[in-house]
């Protein structure tokens, strides 16, 4: 705008007078000023004899603006010149290329200048005092922020304005051989910005601040004042400030490289969060160093307020918190070098029922610094829950040094009447390209089978379980065992091996594992899933099971029973008439016998030699097989004495869904005998 008073300076000077009609021009190669320079540049005044006013016509062929980041072509600005006394005025439409004009007004005289450019109800005033020429005040009314994208893209290139407005009242100092500087009150209302890739948004933010910058080769910028709502996301985290009022003080400064340190940063959201700090971004504003201390009072409103983009990443969007908490960081080129977290009463629930913790209390202290003081630290627990699985009180001493958080002592967690002890536990943070690595071992010590089967809605299985996993690892996302676990149950065992999950407590978490039965007593086993009475032992395995959303969706099963060890034990191999009809309903099977089908209701039960039976599930459907073939089948049952009864299975690809509704079926005795 300087160029254009300029300009109307100049027009006066060519008048010189206004007795007689007048035409003047001018031409500039290059007209330098302290913000702009222009090019090409062509002045002409038309001034009828005897009148108080002529038409001024302005134009320049480049205007740049290096320092804001404005560069125009093709400017042209016309407009009545008036004179009164000492007193000029000109008001008219300025064009830039192919943009929409703008209404530019200059009033000036011997003393100050005054101009505004704008549009409709969209304005910025200039006035300057003559005897301080350096220092201009812009007057700022509801200008769109879009009109800023030039000195917005100065700080920060990948930005981009899409709405908004912003008045303030700014003083500019602009010498010759100094940068710039601007101080004053601003206020923004209904702002949205967002960066190509989407990693960085914002919509309906509003703010009041008071901005204070120096413009130059580099920049520094202090602002301090209160955000007054809107949603904004930065990478994972979204915050969602309603219509609170939070309080922000931000320092930044502008290194030679393109990057900004910010040595002061300060957001005080009354009751939910308080953080002070620093930081440092590169030159493409990646995160280059954070150093963060955050108190919240009140965790319960945190998640939705700022937590809702990290969590629902890892699947725990309906998460509940409660209590209070204090939090440190200090990152380092994308590796956290400090890390505290203290608790206070704070609570823990997974809606989903996957996880709660409650009385959370103490502290857990990381550092990757290597000094020959380890430090030390302890959470402690009142009591909670995994998957249903209740468990006691419980401590956790940590201790950590050179970048890994170490448990420095076994911890014993009480659960289902026995207790599991974790005696390792090393954690890594992300650093150099790794991600998060947990490692642990655990021993699980005579579980009662009873209570775990309650708490997961299965059939009333008794025994204990026990075992040892001597190392866990979790990383990307994936949770991977060593060693295996070892049930008794029902008078034999169930040896779990090749045990993995991922995403435990993600979205779809899956499970994959391989299972093998020992000695299972039959009698036990059918009369806790309600099916007709067996009396024998089995003996089988289910391999590469897989479950998805604790779904199966593939496994290949094989069970059968053990006849030496039935013998070993006194048990004789019986299957009662019920039995014989649950297996032929859930397999598509029928009975042969060596006696007439009409004498089958005489007997209760039968002896038989083998049982087996195998279920290999893929896309839903099960492949089924049993001891052997028999014709067009395959044999279930093979029978023993007299009466000699064998079950054959015709149907060997059955539909998992409806196997499941057979079984279902079978043990709540809803099947009725039929005899062929």
């Amino acid at each position: 705008m300087r160029w254009l008073i300029a300009c109307v300076l100049a027009a006066s000077w060519l008048l010189g007078g206004e007795a007689a009609a007048r035409t003047a021009q001018a031409r500039m190669a290059r007209v330098s000023t302290a913000v702009f320079v222009l090019e090409d540049v062509r002045v002409q005044l038309d001034w009828p004899a005897q009148t108080s006013q002529g038409l001024l016509r302005v134009q320049a062929a480049r205007v740049d603006a290096p320092e804001l980041g404005y560069r125009f072509r093709d400017l042209a600005w016309q407009c009545p010149l008036v004179r009164q006394g000492a007193r000029w005025r000109c008001e008219g439409e300025v064009h830039a290329g192919r943009s929409a004009p703008l209404r530019l007004a200059i009033d000036l005289d011997d003393t100050r200048i005054d101009a505004r450019i704008g549009r409709g109800d969209s304005a910025l005033a200039l006035h300057r005092d003559v005897a301080t020429p350096d220092l201009t005040r812009i007057d700022l009314t509801r200008v769109p922020l879009v009109w800023a994208q030039a000195l917005l893209a100065q700080a920060w290139e990948q930005g981009r304005m899409k709405s908004g407005t912003i008045d303030g009242r700014l003083t500019v100092d602009a010498p010759s051989r100094a940068p710039m500087h601007v101080v004053g009150p601003v206020h923004l209302r209904g702002v949205a910005f967002e960066t190509p890739d989407g990693t960085i948004a914002g919509e309906n933010v509003a703010a009041g601040a008071q901005v204070d910058a120096v413009i130059g080769d580099t920049m520094r910028v202090q602002v301090d004042g209160h955000l007054l709502g809107g949603d904004m996301l930065f990478g994972n985290a979204y915050l969602a400030l309603q219509q609170r009022s939070v309080a922000v003080t931000i320092d930044a400064v502008q290194r030679a490289d393109g990057g900004w340190q910010f040595p002061r940063l300060r957001w005080q959201d009354d009751g939910i969060l308080a953080v002070e700090g620093s930081a440092a971004l590169t030159p493409d504003a990646s995160l280059q160093a954070l150093d963060l201390r955050a108190r919240s009072q009140d965790l319960a409103p945190l998640r939705d307020g700022y937590l809702t983009g990290f969590l629902g990443l890892a699947g725990l969007a309906d998460l509940q918190l409660r209590g209070a908490a204090d939090v440190r960081v200090r990152f380092e080129n994308s590796v956290l070098h400090e890390a505290d977290f203290v608790a206070h009463a704070v609570a823990i629930d997974d809606a989903q029922g996957r996880f709660r913790f409650e009385g959370l209390e103490g502290d857990v202290r990381f550092s990757s610094g290597v000094s020959s003081r380890a430090i030390d630290s302890e959470l402690r627990w009142r009591g909670g829950a995994l998957h249903g699985l209740s468990f006691g009180q419980a401590r956790l001493p940590f201790r950590s040094s050179d970048g890994v958080l170490n448990l420095r002592e076994a911890a014993t967690v009480p659960m289902l009447g026995g207790q599991a002890a974790i005696d390792h536990l090393q954690l890594r943070p992300p650093s150099d390209g790794q991600g998060l690595d947990i490692r642990f071992g655990l021993e699980l010590e005579r579980l009662d089978m009873a209570a775990l089967s309650a708490a997961l809605d299965w059939p009333a299985f008794t025994g204990e379980l026990t075992g040892h996993i001597p190392e866990a690892r979790y990383a990307d996302d994936r949770l991977e065992f060593q060693g295996g676990l070892s049930v008794e149950l029902f008078g034999g065992t169930v040896q779990v091996s090749s045990l993995a999950m991922e995403r435990p407590f993600g979205v779809a978490p899956t499970l994959s594992s391989d299972i093998a039965f020992n000695d299972i007593d039959l009698d036990s086993l059918t009369g806790v899933l309600g099916f007709g009475a067996i009396s024998g032992k089995l003996d089988g395995s289910i391999q590469h099971l897989r479950l998805l959303d604790w779904q199966p969706v593939a496994f290949d099963a094989e069970l059968h029973t053990d006849r030496a060890a039935a013998r070993a034990h006194g048990v004789h191999q019986r299957i009662s008439q019920r039995a014989v009809q649950d297996l032929s309903s859930v397999s598509d099977a029928s009975f042969m016998t060596s006696l007439q089908s009409q004498l089958l209701g005489l007997f209760d039960d039968f002896g038989y030699r083998r049982i087996g039976i195998r279920c290999r599930l893929n896309d839903e459907i099960c492949e089924m097989d049993g001891l052997g073939s028999a014709g067009p089948g395959f044999i279930i049952v093979e029978g023993s004495g007299v009466p000699r009864l064998s079950v054959v299975g015709f149907n060997r690809r059955v539909d998992w869904p409806t196997l499941l509704e057979r079984l279902e079926a079978a043990g709540k005795g809803d099947v009725k005998p039929v005899f062929e």
